[in-house]
């Protein structure tokens, strides 16, 4: 089992619906997925109540409690964590001691960029990922195209001399079908397969799957 943590200490910057979007692009390849929500919100698992029976199947654990984290499965292929907001200290220790990669999605905004700035640097300390064993990409999410805002996220990528896997445009059919128990990769529609196209780069670090995606 791959275990795949979505984090950043900033709220809002786009971790439930990275999360979702990921586990049912996994779901729809046909492996064994699970969507661990680690938020008190509850907002992944609130999504997956919506979702219709008849789509491709997600696992659902309440991690909310800390006692709960790392109860899972054991037949599982792969499990996305969703973190809650101002992830920090014991909390993000226990956290990232589960995983073997973390996804940081972040919007092309100061404070965005502020909190991922010192979220990379809090998280060096910890033992795992001080030792390498945890993979880290970031994703450029909700960036406008062309817009400066998408010029000043680049430029925070250089200093920090991490590429994002992917930039991910704002499209307000992430919400919609959020609202459905949905995600991008539930649809075959041609305004969908554009933006599973963004996704591909993503999957193809996280995921060792050589057959066609799309």
């Amino acid at each position: 089992m791959k275990t795949i943590l979505i984090a950043n200490q900033k709220g809002g910057c786009g971790k439930t619906i990275t999360a979702i979007t990921l586990s049912t692009a996994l779901a729809q390849k046909r492996y064994k997925v699970a969507l661990a929500d680690a938020d008190n919100q509850k907002s992944a698992l609130q999504w997956l109540k919506q979702r219709p029976s008849d789509c491709a199947p997600i696992q659902s654990l309440n991690w909310s409690q800390e006692k709960a984290i790392g109860d899972a499965p054991k037949n599982l292929d792969y499990l996305i964590i969703d973190a809650p907001g101002a992830l920090h200290g014991e909390h993000a220790e226990q956290l990232i001691a589960e995983c073997d990669a973390i996804v940081i999605p972040l919007q092309p905004s100061f404070f965005d960029i502020d909190s991922t700035r010192r979220f990379l640097k809090h998280i060096q300390n910890i033992k795992r990922i001080r030792k390498g064993k945890v993979e880290i990409y970031l994703i450029a999410n909700r960036v406008k195209s062309n817009s400066a805002s998408s010029k000043i996220i680049q430029e925070f990528f250089e200093k920090v001399e991490q590429q994002p896997t992917a930039w991910i445009s704002e499209r307000s059919l992430y919400g919609q079908l959020a609202a459905q128990g949905l995600s991008i990769f539930d649809k075959t529609q041609k305004n969908a397969y554009q933006l599973q196209q963004q996704w591909q780069p993503l999957l193809n670090v996280l995921i060792d799957d050589p057959t066609t995606w799309f």
